[in-house]
């Protein structure tokens, strides 16, 4: 598994990241008042972070993307 997330990438993945983990569950909006909605957004946050801790997308893999140097 070679990286390919870059820092620059990790940096947005990991704050988009954060703030879909935590904005369910802080903020009162009305979009989140559905539970799918919730998880929805509490899984893609997780992923992001995932994603940026690991360095590596499956989707950049796919779609042969790269961001870091090589």
């Amino acid at each position: 598994m070679n990286a390919n997330v870059g820092t620059i990438d990790r940096i947005l993945r990991l704050i988009i990241g954060l703030a879909l983990i935590i904005t369910p569950f802080a903020a009162n909006l009305p979009l989140f008042d559905a539970a799918s909605y919730k998880y929805v957004a509490v899984a893609v946050g997780a992923i992001l972070v995932a994603t940026a801790a690991i360095k590596f997308c499956p989707l950049y893999r796919i779609f042969g993307l790269r961001t870091c140097s090589v």
